[in-house]
């Protein structure tokens, strides 16, 4: 039965949380972004020294060569001979991200990534890497000691490795340096963006502020966003009209959606999916062939010679205890689950199943195979 595979823990829990959540609303804060409240990513180039013979082959990653050597040119040190030979530096791309109305010296994480052929970046430090964002623009300056997660050991014989160890973080390995200028408070609009845009939630979002504030300050423009217009008693003071927006309570609509993801066979359905009345059998005929030798010896003195008779053992499973069943029209994702479950049917037919029922007309919604 289904009830043995690991994943039907899995679906019976997204089938009780999504029928339970079908009638839960939720916070605007929790399902909407506002308009120019949003980090900004930042990038840049930088080497890693202090590692342990694991670092890029100078001969080969040029980039990493030239740039240790005006590295150290700028140190007023002459390195530019072809004796230059280290194994311990690495060169690396720095990510990170600046929060929205970060200021002037605080910090943020870094994430740390090898550019050449660098094996480890363990025991290294991040030498001083500028961060630039996207108009080329320095907004912080990176450098510290690398934590990495990962790590690999190889012998002669075996090689064991766990994690990436050409990836690691710095925790508030950055400093702030420069701001994104945006006031807030001094916007007379602000629209508000749905993180999954749906007509139907727009409009409840904008129904929602309207009724609260109890005025005609919020319209539906696209599935996606919601402008809202300042009212005049919050003059100056945009922050506390976002803050007390974003704590008002509004029911989510769904759009009726199977995901499939047939590489681990995990199916996730909407609690809006319904199927039309439908007949679906499953089983299959299965056909088994084992092969045995059996050796014939004559007895002693005897006339005869030994030989080796093949025995062959067929058995045929049509999966009789396997019936056709009829699903009712507009039945629930519960009672779908129910029935394919009823059937015996693993996560891997099931996928099967629900693409078949799609073709047929009869699945209520759209499948989406990742």
């Amino acid at each position: 039965m289904f009830t043995r595979l690991p994943l039907s823990i899995l679906a019976a829990i997204l089938v009780l949380t999504l029928g339970q959540a079908a009638s839960a609303q939720s916070r605007i804060k929790d399902i909407a972004d506002f308009e120019g409240i949003r980090d900004n990513m930042l990038i840049g180039y930088g080497l890693v020294v202090g590692l342990d013979g694991t670092g890029d082959d100078l001969d080969a990653a040029v980039f990493t060569r030239e740039s240790l050597i005006g590295m150290l040119q700028r140190l007023g040190v002459n390195a530019r001979n072809d004796d230059l030979d280290t194994e311990n530096v690495a060169a690396v791309m720095v990510t990170a991200n600046l929060p929205p109305f970060s200021r002037q010296g605080s910090r943020i994480d870094l994430n740390v990534s090898a550019l050449g052929d660098a094996t480890s970046l363990v025991g290294g430090t991040l030498l001083v890497t500028p961060l630039l964002g996207a108009d080329g623009e320095v907004y912080a300056v990176a450098q510290g000691s690398l934590a990495v997660a990962g790590f690999k050991a190889v012998g002669a014989a075996a090689a064991i490795s766990r994690g990436v160890a050409t990836s690691a973080r710095i925790a508030n390995g950055a400093i702030v340096e420069r701001e994104v200028g945006f006031e807030l408070n001094q916007l007379t609009r602000v629209n508000v963006t749905l993180r999954n845009p749906d007509l139907t939630t727009a409009k409840r979002i904008a129904d929602s502020i309207n009724l609260r504030l109890n005025l005609p300050v919020a319209r539906l423009v696209d599935p996606g966003t919601v402008e809202i217009q300042v009212p005049a008693n919050y003059p100056g003071d945009t922050v506390a009209l976002l803050t007390e927006i974003e704590q008002i309570p509004v029911q989510v609509d769904q759009i009726a959606r199977v995901v499939i993801d047939e590489s681990s066979g995990v199916i996730v359905m909407g609690d809006k999916v319904r199927v039309s009345q439908v007949a679906i059998a499953q089983g299959n005929l299965t056909i088994r062939i084992g092969e045995k030798l059996q050796v014939n010896q004559p007895n002693p003195f005897g006339a005869g010679e030994t030989a080796i008779i093949p025995e062959t053992d067929i058995e045929i499973d049509e999966d009789d205890d396997r019936r056709l069943a009829t699903l009712p029209a507009g039945v629930t994702l519960q009672e779908l689950v129910d029935g394919l479950n009823a059937l015996g049917v693993g996560p891997r037919d099931m996928i099967t199943i629900l693409q078949a029922i799609k073709a047929a007309g009869a699945l209520q919604a759209e499948i989406e195979v990742m």
